[in-house]
């Protein structure tokens, strides 16, 4: 009797994940996702193994400078993102106007951000990057970087909202093609001024800033040249994007704000982690940005799954079709957990050969080494949780429970352990990163409670129906 309940389970659990139809509609927007990942991924790591010939302090001068525009775009991708669960929404019913509204939003929100960020980068980044270094050489270079490289937040703000009406719409391709164009001149530039190359005198680590604004404004220039040629949904008229009255963005500012303050609060999170490697010392500084390029090339299929089911269960549930919307959610996660284990797998192969690549002490090779160690292991669990996060949670508009366990366990878990492990406990670089993980663990068993209790459903457009009634 009891090897007949498991056998029927098993059945059942095969048919659950057996779906010609789900699987076409998630490949068919994960991949140029995941494309568009992988290649931004490659070119960044490219770009890190370029300027990883010139040493530690390079590397970890560029490490700390970019660590404002990691805070930068997070808030940025808070911004899309929390727009994307309306858009993606309001797609299922294909309401042009209002997604042309959340676009104006959009453009504004991150704007604002942008050029807060701007500010810092321009006027503070000497006093900024001290807080995470006490090398004074890696905080000069990284200050003449930030400098030169602050400005691309400006663009990246208006590319980052048009490219996320374009994949809530399901068009994921042009922002696949800006950005191959685009970063592939960025690596190409990297090395010209860098050396100095064609003519072009030696820069060094400026010369890899310039080469990363030079792109980010052909990358903007380029999307919206694209967007208004072809005149779609997104090819929004200046006063279609801000025609709205307050009462709409008050409605959409209550889910969009919980959202970016949420990615704010996880990277200021994530910059405590940054400033506890950087006080262990530069080398292990340096450490963790070479696993980091590695973790950003694994990681790029769970972003494209994670995506994918976001735009699919968004559509889904403005479409009204909320029981078929919780079971490609549950697919989803099921694919996302096998596509970490296998992964993980192959970066555990792989990782050796790429970090021997870089010109550093064996010391910081060894610690490097150790944390893509942990990496590998533990990706199904960090794929798990983007799924949890990106793909159902906000997707569902249930942007206020994300907050609080995605804020509550990097504060509450993550950052002292951090701190436990480093300055009580004195543990290595790689230990700490261990012991940083319990963050992740907390997050999935809440988060998997969450998603069986189907509290996450939420058609957000009823707010504008009722607002319009």
């Amino acid at each position: 009797m009891h090897n007949l309940t498991i056998q029927e389970n098993g059945r059942r659990l095969v048919a659950f994940f057996k779906n010609a139809e789900y699987y076409h509609q998630l490949w068919r927007i994960a991949l140029p996702i995941t494309l568009q990942q992988l290649i931004m991924s490659s070119l960044n790591m490219a770009a890190v193994m370029i300027i990883g010939q010139l040493g530690e302090t390079s590397l970890a001068a560029v490490g700390l400078a970019n660590q404002i525009g990691f805070l930068s775009n997070l808030v940025l991708f808070g911004v899309t993102s929390g727009s994307a669960i309306f858009t993606a929404q309001f797609w299922g019913k294909q309401d042009i106007a209002n997604i042309r509204k959340l676009l104006g939003i959009c453009l504004t929100l991150g704007m604002v951000a942008a050029v807060l960020f701007l500010g810092v980068a321009i006027l503070l980044p000497n006093q900024v990057l001290s807080i995470y270094s006490t090398d004074q050489a890696v905080v000069d270079l990284g200050s003449h970087y930030l400098r030169i490289y602050g400005w691309t937040y400006l663009f990246l703000a208006v590319s980052s909202s048009y490219g996320a009406v374009l994949r809530s719409i399901g068009d994921v391709r042009t922002p696949l093609v800006v950005s191959l164009a685009t970063l592939t001149l960025n690596i190409i530039m990297s090395y010209i001024f860098i050396f100095g190359r064609l003519g072009i005198p030696v820069m060094g680590v400026p010369g890899a800033a310039l080469a990363g604004l030079i792109s980010r404004v052909l990358e903007c220039a380029g999307l919206l040249a694209i967007v208004y040629l072809r005149r779609g949904p997104a090819a929004a008229k200046i006063s279609e994007m801000f025609s709205y009255d307050w009462r709409f963005v008050g409605k959409v500012l209550n889910r969009v704000l919980p959202v970016t303050m949420n990615e704010l609060l996880w990277a200021l999170g994530i910059a405590m982690y940054n400033v506890v490697y950087a006080r262990i010392g530069t080398d292990a500084l340096a450490a963790i940005n070479m696993a980091g390029t590695i973790d950003n090339m694994a990681f790029v299929i769970s972003i494209g799954i994670g995506n994918a089911c976001a735009i699919l269960v968004g559509n889904l549930i403005g479409a009204g079709e909320v029981e078929k919307a919780f079971r490609y959610a549950g697919r989803s996660l099921g694919l996302s957990i096998v596509t970490g284990w296998l992964v993980g797998g192959v970066i555990l192969v792989i990782s050796p050969l790429i970090l021997a690549t870089y010109k550093v002490s064996p010391e910081v090779l060894q610690d490097s080494q150790r944390v893509v160690m942990f990496i590998a292991l533990f990706l199904w669990l960090r794929a798990s949780n983007f799924l949890l996060f990106i793909g159902m949670l906000r997707s569902g508009g249930d942007t206020r429970f994300g907050f609080f366990l995605d804020v509550g366990s990097i504060w509450v878990v993550g950052v002292p352990m951090a701190f436990l492990g480093a300055f009580v406990l004195h543990l290595p670089v790689y230990l700490v990163y261990l012991m940083i993980t319990l963050d992740e663990a907390t997050k999935f068993i809440i988060g998997l409670w969450r998603f069986f209790s189907r509290r996450w459903i939420h058609d957000v457009t009823r707010i504008v129906e009722s607002m319009e009634s």
